[in-house]
């Protein structure tokens, strides 16, 4: 009978928002002038997706690069969207594309019929207004339009993208942030604080009802959308804020949640396999653990140190420990999966003697050493690797400290002005903004002058040279490109400059009434609700 209750409950209080009332403080309701569901929903017109944080960060689509991924991927849309399994982009507002030979034209046929939540319809020059402001404003992801130089309209339904060098555009206009298309005239003349009221200027199968800030936010159904709503489709989405992992676990046996989009303790997982009620999904991802060495700092400067710790480092152990089994050994940056990745690099086994040897080799045989790693005081998974690492590294005389912090004392210690007070070993978790090796090669491990993400501080002018090649080779040969990649990726391990710890796998536990859900790991943490309903 609670159980009844319960969902008698939830449904009230969904019919009472999706019809305007209840709004409260610090929250929004559409505005929109497109055509939106207003029937109370059943129980099988709503999904629950509970998340642990405030999913609403940016609201501006072209600023958007956090959390808010899961909720504007179902309220915008982009020219393609990425699938990594099959390798093939699929067309979204663009029909269809071509591109010149030699990678520096760029031209894409525009889906006709496409209305915005606005009212406003979709056309070329929306397309490249969008990007522009996009590029224009330089927030988020805008860089991964660094290529393009001009943006054209020769007619209401062609864009064509002249870049100033060779490019994977099809890549880069399927991002995960970035890259949507939207009504940027009437966002312009509303400004962002109408966008929080519950409001969004996309064209996508929902649009955004109604906000309460660090509680909840519901979309409803755009009946206008181009993709028409025969068969079976979720017509309400409910992101719910659920802070702590139990809760959420007793929400989702109850039937309260629909979806969890976090990772839930490895216990919790096993013990919800056997609820014929829920289904876990265990599928690849491209989120992958680094822990980056300072390379700028003794000892960890000398590579005969760095590569002594790498021998040290319990790999087996951390990914039965720490992920359940749930990840796999990485072999380098690039996680399995992606375009790119390599098998075949020499990889660093758990070897004491051999961590030993090299450390005699650097002067450092009687131990003695002294470091210190920092890890995010919010993740688990990051402080039992840290544990694991201290056990073993004592073993070779190498004295762990372990630091816990929260993320933006961490990230500041990290870009101290001098590299010495920095700390030695900065563990972090890397996902694609852009579903390309440039993502990764780039961002973590390419010489900067101002640091950014290069945590290890490293610097090699013929790993520059060949992240470069590959990046323009890319839109030009993929396959050429790739290998390119490769010979990028040998320098940082047999340099060591960091610790490949575990590409890990996406486990996502959900209601086994929910049907159609597929996941995209070019898109992470996204249920791309239209395509599922429920039973």
């Amino acid at each position: 009978m609670k159980k009844i209750s319960v969902i008698i409950a939830l449904l009230l209080t969904l019919a009472m928002i999706i019809t305007g009332c209840g709004g409260g403080p610090n929250s929004g309701q559409n505005q929109n002038q497109g055509q939106k569901s207003s029937a109370a929903p059943t129980k099988n017109d709503v999904a629950v997706y509970g998340i642990h944080i405030e999913p609403m960060v940016f609201w501006d689509p072209s600023d958007s690069y956090s959390n808010e991924i899961i909720v504007l991927q179902n309220v915008y849309e982009t020219l393609l969207r990425y699938d990594p399994a099959n390798d093939k982009f699929i067309p979204v507002l663009a029909e269809s594309y071509t591109k010149s030979s030699d990678g520096l034209t760029w031209t894409f046929k525009i889906r006709k019929g496409v209305k915005f939540h606005t009212g406003t319809e979709l056309s070329a020059q929306v397309v490249k207004a969008s990007i522009e402001r996009t590029i224009n404003r330089g927030k988020g992801a805008a860089f991964i339009w660094s290529p393009v130089k001009e943006i054209k309209t020769p007619d209401d339904s062609t864009v064509e993208f002249d870049l100033s060098y060779p490019a994977p555009l099809d890549i880069i206009a399927s991002s995960s942030y970035g890259a949507y298309i939207f009504d940027a005239k009437t966002l312009d003349e509303k400004g962002e604080d109408w966008l929080k009221q519950g409001n969004d200027v996309g064209s996508g199968p929902y649009a955004i009802k109604q906000w309460k800030n660090g509680d909840s936010l519901l979309l409803a159904k755009f009946t206008d959308y181009w993709q028409g709503w025969n068969g079976k489709h979720v017509e309400n989405v409910l992101f719910k804020v659920v802070p702590e992992s139990s809760t959420a676990r007793q929400m989702l046996e109850s039937g309260q949640l629909d979806f969890v989009g976090y990772s839930l303790p490895v216990e919790d997982i096993e013990a919800m396999k056997n609820n014929p009620k829920l289904e876990i999904v265990d599928k690849p991802s491209f989120q992958n653990l680094i822990a980056f060495y300072n390379t700028k700092k003794a000892p960890l400067n000398n590579e005969l140190v760095r590569k002594a710790i790498n021998y040290a480092i319990p790999y087996d152990n951390i990914i039965q420990y720490v992920k359940g089994g749930y990840a796999v050994k990485s072999s380098g940056p690039i996680p399995k999966g992606m375009w790119g990745h390599r098998d075949d690099l020499a990889v660093y086994d758990y070897n004491l003697d051999k961590a030993r040897e090299l450390l005699k080799q650097a002067g450092y045989g009687n131990g003695g050493l002294k470091l210190l790693i920092t890890v995010n005081s919010g993740d688990e998974s990051e402080r039992k690797v840290a544990e694991l690492m201290k056990a073993e590294l004592s073993k070779i005389g190498v004295d762990l400290e372990i630091q816990i912090m929260p993320w933006d004392a961490q990230w500041a210690l990290a870009k101290s002005n001098d590299p010495k007070q920095r700390q030695d070993i900065f563990v972090m978790y890397w996902w694609p903004d852009v579903c390309d090796p440039y993502s990764w090669m780039k961002s973590l491990f390419y010489s900067e002058k101002e640091i950014v993400f290069n945590m290890s501080y490293f610097e090699d002018s013929e790993y520059d040279r060949l992240v470069d090649e590959a990046h323009t080779q890319a839109g030009i040969d993929r396959n050429k490109a790739a290998k390119i990649y490769g010979d990028a990726e040998k320098i940082l391990v047999d340099k060591a400059a960091a610790a490949f710890l575990y590409d890990q796998k996406n486990v996502w536990a959900k209601s086994a009434s929910l049907k159609g859900f597929a996941d995209n790991p070019a898109y992470p943490g996204v249920v791309f609700f239209y395509d599922t309903y429920k039973e």
